[in-house]
């Protein structure tokens, strides 16, 4: 099998992406401060802000392409740390795609939604960027370098992301069952908008892209929906108590990194070569499934599943 690198390997994306992409490939998995085994995965402790362990990695590994994964994707992190997270999510991504062309490799790039300013949703891949916090920027920043470096990479705008939780990271879902099940309050928002899908599907998104996609593509999910609106679809899918879940504004909420109000993504380019997400309840539905699975043993903040 074809040799594919992945960098970022113990994220919530990469490790769903390991998964998929083991299938088909032989993968090779880079982590910089969460050490983990994947069974079929080759890892490596990489430091991807430096540019000869990057070119060392290259060099040795002699990958036929690279899905770039690892980011500081943290927006209020992003916000008050600019200079440590430009260097991973800007530096290291325009070299790592300058790499690809060196090799004259596919390349493919996980960007955000959070490029747009949120006033003017559905976005297309034309729609003009306009971040309104750093990490938006860092990412429009990516996009330009990279493609002025390799025109073949593929941008992929990921939207917001849920799933299975991994043996290093967790989806937004865990808290949100964890608070409910403890029967704490958990304040969504009613006017923030996205167009989510799960992890396994972006997984399938992003393979498909190295086939079929250079320049920029919009990997969201089929439905629009707010936080809270996904909140209500989680509680009644998973049985969860509704007490507790209220609804909020983000004008009441204080954080260190403004957030756009509906970055909602017109995927339908996307949709055209293959990429097809279940449903929002079609994917909850099937994660509830696989939590069931895992009773006792799951590791979801000590939840006792009926």
């Amino acid at each position: 099998m074809k040799k594919l690198l992945i960098t970022g390997a113990s994220g919530f994306l990469g490790y769903h992406l390991c998964q998929r992409a083991k299938q088909e490939w032989e993968v090779y998995g880079t982590y910089f401060s969460h050490s983990l085994e994947i069974p079929g995965i080759k890892m490596l402790k990489a430091d991807l802000t430096d540019f000869q362990e990057l070119k060392k990695i290259f060099s040795d590994f002699q990958p036929a392409a690279v899905i770039h994964t690892a980011a500081l994707s943290q927006t209020n992190y992003c916000q008050t740390h600019p200079d440590e997270s430009h260097a991973i999510n800007v530096t290291a991504s325009c070299n790592i795609a300058g790499l690809c062309a060196d090799y004259s490799i596919p390349c493919a790039f996980t960007s955000t939604d959070l490029v747009f300013d949120g006033l003017n949703a559905p976005y297309r891949e034309t729609d003009p960027v306009c971040p309104v916090n750093i990490y938006g920027e860092q990412k429009v920043l990516a996009e330009e370098g990279m493609l002025e470096r390799n025109p073949m990479t593929a941008v992929c705008r990921m939207p917001l992301m849920f799933g299975m939780e991994t043996p290093t990271a967790t989806s937004f879902i865990q808290s949100f069952i964890q608070t409910l099940k403890q029967g704490k309050e958990l304040n969504l928002f009613i006017d923030e908008f996205r167009t989510p899908v799960s992890g396994k599907t972006a997984a399938k998104g992003l393979l498909l892209t190295l086939e079929k996609v250079n320049w920029r593509i919009h990997l969201g999910g089929k439905e629009r929906i707010s936080r809270y609106d996904f909140g209500c679809l989680l509680v009644e899918i998973f049985q969860l108590p509704a007490d507790g879940l209220k609804a909020c504004r983000q004008k009441d909420v204080k954080m260190a990194a403004a957030r756009p109000s509906d970055v909602s993504l017109d995927s339908s380019k996307a949709f055209a070569l293959g990429y097809q997400p279940l449903s929002l309840q079609e994917e909850l539905q099937d994660l509830r499934k696989n939590f069931c699975k895992l009773i006792p043993r799951s590791r979801a903040q000590g939840l006792e599943w009926k």
